[in-house]
C-alpha cells in the first residue's frame, strides 16, 4: 500500500499541480493533515509551491504545489543547462539564437495554413515540456505556454525568452511577440504568452 506522500507525489506528476484542499478531498483526509505531508515533502526538496489559485466567490487565494525538479529527476539536467548558457552568453549573436530555436523546431517544414501551423506547432512544443495551447483572439492568436521548461533558469537567463520567441517564430513562419512572462493563468499557475504577428 502506497504511503500518503507516495501518492501526492504520483498525483501531482499526473496531474502537474494541485492545492492542499484539492489533494485532501481526493484523499479523504483534513486538509491539515495534507499540509503537514506537504511541508515534510518540501523540506526533501519533492514539492515547491507553483503559484496560487482564486477561489470562486469570497476567500483567500489557494497557493499551488508541484513536484521540484529534483523529484522529476531534473536537477542534473538544470546544471548541464546552466553551464551551456553560460557558454552561449546572455547576448548571444541573433544566427546562434535562430540555430539553437531551430535544433529544437526540428525537420518538419510548415504546413499550408495558420491554423495547421498553430496545431503543428503545440504538437512539436508538447514533447519539450511547455504544455502549449493556442487562442483565437480578435487581434490575433496568442500561443499560451502553460509551463515553462526552464522556469528555475530564466531570471538568471532571460536569453531563454528570446529563444522561445525565435522558436515559435520558426514553427509558425512569423514574428511573435510576448505579451506575458511567468504571469499567473486563469488556474493559478505561471505561464507565458506569445501573440502572433501577421499571417
Amino acid at each position: 500500500m502506497q504511503s500518503t506522500r507516495q501518492r501526492i507525489l504520483e498525483h501531482l506528476e499526473q496531474r502537474g499541480a494541485a492545492t492542499p484542499r484539492q489533494m485532501a478531498a481526493a484523499f479523504g483526509m483534513s486538509a491539515a493533515n495534507l499540509r503537514r505531508h506537504l511541508a515534510i515533502l518540501q523540506g526533501r526538496g519533492l514539492v515547491q509551491p507553483a503559484g496560487w489559485r482564486r477561489t470562486e466567490g469570497r476567500g483567500r487565494p489557494q497557493q499551488i504545489f508541484a513536484l521540484s525538479p529534483a523529484a522529476q529527476g531534473d536537477e542534473g539536467l538544470e546544471a548541464l543547462a546552466r553551464a551551456l548558457l553560460a557558454q552561449l552568453g546572455e547576448r548571444p549573436r541573433p544566427a546562434r539564437l535562430r540555430a539553437l530555436a531551430a535544433e529544437l523546431a526540428g525537420e518538419a517544414g510548415l504546413p499550408p495554413g495558420q491554423t495547421q501551423r498553430l496545431v503543428a506547432a503545440v504538437q512539436r512544443l508538447t514533447p519539450l515540456g511547455y504544455k502549449p495551447h493556442w487562442e483565437a483572439r480578435p487581434q490575433g492568436p496568442q500561443v499560451v505556454l502553460g509551463r515553462c521548461p526552464y522556469a528555475s533558469l530564466v531570471a538568471e537567463h532571460p536569453v531563454l525568452c528570446r529563444m522561445d520567441a525565435e522558436l515559435l517564430a520558426q514553427l509558425l513562419g512569423g514574428p511573435v511577440e510576448q505579451i506575458a512572462k511567468l504571469q499567473p493563468g486563469p488556474d493559478g499557475l505561471p505561464q507565458c504568452v506569445f501573440a502572433v504577428r501577421g499571417e
